[in-house]
């Protein structure tokens, strides 16, 4: 009997797990199958992936195998050596009879193959407002036709953005992945939510963070101020004696996500220019009455 290297046959390293080998015998299977593929020698590689499937695929004979050796020397990294399967017996049958039995419809080709579409995964990038409204986007794919025709196909998409919303998750249109084949349902589109960059408003999660401009008087006697936010303007209290970088806390006025997050506030105090001499008189008469040296310690 011919001794084949079944992991080569599919691709996989010997230490390849149970779902790396199932991954790779059903992108090769898709390639190959003569349902769907023109290659010249589908059949043949088939019936090679099917027969390869069949063992390591199964976790007992993919033991047994591996036990027995695959005969392939140096060829194969210096797999053992050729095995003798005139004395292996599996369940009281010859090595012959175990596979002859055990491959007899691997290399068949079938009628009516069906397996279902893989999944999309990619990204949506929308705008912080979306997150707090919802909103719809229309998205392009370039896909493969199905049915075993080849080629790709372009399709437009139109996305529904729930409001509340937040970074990195995922999105799933059923169905819009990859065909099936033979009747096989389609995958799965699973959408990654991304964030556009806002140059005022900063996202974690649910949360948003934003600096707010205040004067020196706003923040030393304190006082309401109105602030601009996702969700339209909102009036915050300045508490009295407050210094650049101070943050305020806006329970759930963050994403409206399941569970809200916050918007937080963070001022910063803005000086008014010197720029005439009313200003500058201002000024020194604040450095003259005050004496305060913030460069004490």
């Amino acid at each position: 009997m011919e001794n084949k290297d079944y992991y080569q046959t599919l691709g996989v390293d010997k230490g390849a797990s149970a779902d790396e080998i199932k991954k790779a015998y059903r992108k090769l299977v898709r390639k190959y199958h003569p349902d769907i593929s023109g290659h010249a020698d589908a059949d043949a590689k088939t019936k090679e992936l099917n027969e390869a499937y069949e063992v390591l695929g199964d976790a007992d004979k993919r033991a047994a195998y591996d036990a027995r050796g695959r005969g392939f020397g140096a060829a194969h990294g210096g797999y053992g050596t050729a095995p003798d399967w005139s004395n292996f017996e599996f369940g009281g049958a010859g090595a012959d009879d175990f596979f002859a039995d055990l491959f007899a419809k691997a290399g068949r080709p079938r009628r009516g193959f069906e397996m279902r579409g893989d999944d999309i995964h990619a990204a949506i990038t929308i705008d912080l407002m979306d997150a707090y409204h919802g909103a719809t986007r229309s998205i392009s794919l370039r896909m493969p036709q199905g049915s075993g025709r080849g080629g790709v196909q372009d399709r437009t998409l139109s996305v529904t953005i729930p409001r509340g919303v937040t970074p990195g998750q995922q999105l799933r249109l059923a169905g819009q992945g990859h065909p099936g084949h033979g009747g096989a349902p389609a995958g799965d589109l699973y959408l990654e939510v991304q964030f556009a960059a806002d140059p005022r408003y900063r996202v974690e999660g649910a949360h948003v963070t934003e600096h707010v401009p205040v004067t020196p008087w706003e923040a030393a006697l304190g006082g309401s101020v109105s602030v601009p936010t996702p969700d339209g303007m909102v009036e915050i209290t300045v508490p009295a004696g407050s210094q650049s970088g101070r943050k305020l806390r806006l329970k759930g006025k963050g994403i409206p996500a399941k569970t809200p997050g916050d918007l937080y506030v963070i001022l910063d105090v803005v000086l008014p220019p010197a720029n005439n001499d009313k200003a500058r008189a201002l000024y020194q008469a604040m450095a003259r009455d005050l004496a305060f040296n913030p460069r004490a310690a």
